[in-house]
């Protein structure tokens, strides 16, 4: 009951102010509440990048901007967390307002631009409260880098050996030319870079690249080659779209910046479709865009994904979604007859 009040007042509170608030209330333990979250059936435990997964339900980058609160987040259900977008030099980000809550759309718009405590304040985090699950860090250059690839290469050098996997973002609508990074001649630039620097520190912490879910088929087909020609280990599909605004009603639909949430669902999950059709199980793919509950998160399985993330609806369904993921998704895969969560994986695709 205290909790429903508390989340009632956040969702008429300004909507950055209202996530400062819910990262201290998460950082502060104030209530037990994962003793009201139950453990996830092994149906849905999976194996990937060496890793067992306890549940394919991940937060996205995002929330945990600045890796305070990712073990908090591993007692709610969450089978893994990624924090970030880092940076190697702490920046206040892009100026306020920059994120809008759009209620009647359940959408969140930010233009928040990587704001980041920077890399060396997020490993001395890491480095003296271990993570108590499997962490993901997800990587960006600053603002106003004179380079983005050698960004790049500082914070995998610096996280590489901190994480369970690094997420390479490229995909943000918010700093200027960063999606530039999708053409065909600069990613393979970047990914030769990291993979080199990968080999000259004896690493194998797996890369996964992060995906603008505004591409081209030609995109898709070319990074489809990339991506198996450098032999990435994952893909994130899809960060936040500037397109998908005609059908939305908030007042706030044409608000710059990306767009998350509910109507990006379908947009990612055809995305998802055409990726897992040209690479098949080669490449895991993580689906992100409009998962709320058991019924989204099984479609972007359907659709290829090995695992899910979610960031919006844990602004409107609250800290149990995925607990609520869980055991949705759980009933699903059993109603159809999947003995386990891999069987199911692109079956809409077959």
């Amino acid at each position: 009951m205290l909790y429903e009040i508390i989340s009632s007042l956040l969702k008429k509170a300004d909507p950055e102010f209202s996530h400062h608030l819910a990262i201290q209330f998460l950082k502060k333990n104030f209530l037990p509440l994962h003793i009201f979250v139950s453990k996830p059936s092994k149906i849905l435990e999976t194996s990937l990048f060496g890793k067992i997964f306890r549940s394919p339900v991940g937060i996205a980058a995002g929330f945990d901007k600045n890796a305070e609160v990712y073990n908090s987040i591993f007692k709610l259900g969450f089978g893994f967390a990624e924090v970030g977008t880092i940076t190697p030099i702490a920046q206040p980000g892009n100026p306020k307002p920059r994120v809008f809550r759009l209620t009647e759309d359940k959408a969140i718009i930010n233009r928040l631009g990587f704001p980041s405590v920077g890399m060396d304040e997020v490993y001395t985090r890491i480095h003296q409260n271990k993570p108590n699950g499997i962490l993901g860090i997800n990587i960006g250059p600053n603002k106003e880098s004179t380079s983005k690839l050698d960004d790049y290469l500082k914070c995998f050098e610096k996280f590489c050996k901190l994480s369970d996997y690094i997420c390479i973002n490229i995909s943000s609508p918010n700093t200027p030319n960063l999606r530039d990074l999708h053409e065909k001649s600069k990613i393979e630039e970047l990914l030769k870079a990291i993979k080199a620097k990968q080999a000259e520190l004896n690493n194998s912490t797996p890369i996964i690249l992060k995906i603008s879910p505004d591409i081209t088929d030609n995109n898709i087909s070319e990074l489809s080659d990339i991506l198996l020609d450098q032999k990435i280990d994952g893909i994130v599909l899809t960060n936040t779209t500037i397109g998908n605004r005609n059908d939305l009603r908030s007042k706030f639909k044409e608000e710059m910046g990306g767009l998350s949430g509910f109507p990006l669902q379908t947009t990612s999950n055809i995305i998802i479709q055409k990726f897992y059709k040209r690479l098949g199980n080669k490449i895991p793919i993580i689906g992100a865009g409009g998962v709320s509950d058991g019924k989204s998160a099984y479609e972007k399985i359907k659709s290829g994904a090995s695992l899910v993330q979610l960031y919006t609806s844990f602004v409107y369904e609250g800290p149990y979604v995925a607990n609520k993921i869980n055991e949705e998704l759980e009933d699903l895969l059993m109603k159809d007859g999947f003995q386990s969560l891999k069987e199911a994986v692109g079956a809409d695709c077959i």
